[in-house]
Order: C-alpha cells, then structure tokens, then sequence
C-alpha cells in the first residue's frame, strides 16, 4: 500500500521571485497564513518554525533544500496536535514554475506545486490536516498577491 501524500496545484499571476519573497518573508506569511508567522533564514540545514500570534510553536522542522526561486524543501513536524506528532516526520516540496498563458495577450502566471507526505509509514491523520488547511493557505497567497487582499479571515486554533 502506498503512503498517503497531498499534492495541490495553483497558478498565480505574480513573478517567482515575489511568489519566492512571499513564501519566505515572516511577514508576508503572517498576512496569508491566519497570523501565523515562519522562523528561518530559509537557507539550507536552517531551523524552520511556524509561531501562532500568541507565540505557541504551530510546526518544526529544517530546510532540506532551497533553491531562489524555484524549489524549496521542508523537512516538517506538527507541535500542537498531539496525535499529529506522534505520526512524526513529514516533506513539504514548494516547486515555483514561470508559466505562460496567452503570451499573444500578455497573459502570465506562476505555477506553485505543494507535495506534501510522511516521511515514514502512516501520517494519515497529517495528510488529512493539511488536505483542509492548504487549500485556504494558498487561497489567500494568491488572492494576497493578485489583489493585495486575503480570502480567508479566519484564524488558526
């Protein structure tokens, strides 16, 4: 039987290198991200934290790879749940890809692939988690940089 992973597709009409800034930027995550904010240089064998607004530690982990601006790697831990702890490990692969729609018109967009899977057996129970909460995440990073405004006001718990 094969693990469970979570794949999710989006184009975003922004350049890499902003989609690049906005994913890496503690400020700009907090703006997309339900208040939460990132902890990192986001340099390769960096630490890597996700804080709530109240300074509780969301999610752990290290950066794997980080390529500016096409690929980034997160090795990956829920804190706050314990029953998602206790599935361990996961990969976050960021994938950013210059894609041009309707050149003739001017018409471009940026291809952000998330792939998201345990690292051992199991993590079910974080696939399912993080099938919920990516859909909003990347909704309000594309909408954030499409607009300058979020889809999605509510907060994490």
């Amino acid at each position: 039987m094969s693990k469970p992973s979570f794949v999710y597709v989006t184009y975003i009409r922004t350049t890499p290198e902003k989609l690049w800034a906005a994913l890496t930027d503690p400020q700009t995550i907090g703006k997309f991200w339900f208040g939460i904010t990132a902890e990192s240089d986001f340099k390769p064998g960096s630490p890597w934290a996700l804080k709530f607004e109240d300074g509780r530690t969301a999610d752990i982990g290290e950066i794997l790879e980080a390529e500016p601006p096409r690929r980034l790697v997160i090795r990956w831990r829920n804190e706050f749940r314990p029953e998602l702890k206790a599935e361990g490990w996961s990969r976050c692969t960021m994938l950013i890809e210059l894609a041009d729609y309707y050149p003739d018109r001017g018409g471009k967009a940026v291809k952000l692939t998330i792939h998201h899977e345990p690292e051992g057996g199991g993590g079910a129970k974080f696939i399912e988690a993080v099938s919920g909460g990516w859909p909003k995440v990347l909704s309000n990073l594309k909408s954030l940089l499409e607009t300058g405004d979020i889809a999605f006001q509510e907060h994490a718990k």
